[in-house]
Order: structure tokens, then sequence, then C-alpha cells
């Protein structure tokens, strides 16, 4: 069920863009823009966001945790990890993501 809405939320990203397209991040599936990943679905059924450093996750007022896959290091610098119950949040988050990175390029 959450990854067949992140599947959703994919194709809708690459119909409307053609510089977006599938991708992978550490082996999981992942949304690119230019071959740069911005989203990706985690192996714990989360979506995680490149929402930058700046990015308060406190300001969205849902949960909303930094990304870490590491045991022993620092978690990822500007990568949030949203969970399927907050999922109307998705969507939106995606397109933040994707604003961001465009800017950066």
């Amino acid at each position: 069920m959450e990854e067949q809405y992140f599947n959703e939320i994919r194709e809708r990203f690459c119909s409307m863009d053609s510089s977006v397209k599938a991708g992978k991040m550490m082996s999981s599936e992942a949304i690119t823009y230019m071959g740069k990943v911005f989203a990706f679905f985690s192996r714990k059924k989360k979506m995680v966001f490149k929402l930058g450093k700046d990015f308060d996750p406190d300001s969205f007022g849902i949960e909303i945790a930094v990304f870490n896959p590491f045991k022993n290091r620092t978690p990822l610098n500007g990568w949030f990890e949203v969970p399927f119950t907050e999922k109307e949040q998705w969507e939106p988050l995606t397109k933040k993501a994707l604003t961001l990175l465009k800017s950066e390029l």
C-alpha cells in the first residue's frame, strides 16, 4: 500500500516533467531530476525527501524526522523521512524537494 502510493506520486511527477525520472537511492526506489535524487521510498516504508539543511520540520506541523540510515554515523544532512500516516503530505513535500533541487542547479 505504501509503496504503491509512492509509485503513483512518482508516476505523476515523471509525467509532468521529462527531466524527472525513476531512479535508485541506496537500493531503494527513488525520484530523480536530471540524475539527482530528491525523494525516495525507504525500507522502513517511509518517504524520504531532500528538503535542505534550512528546512524546519517543526514548522510543518506533522511527523517529520531527520533521516539517519546509519547506526554509527551522523544523519544525512538535509534529508527528512515522513511516515505513511502523514501520506497526505508526501506529494506536497515531493514538490517542495523538487523545487529546492531545481533552485540549486
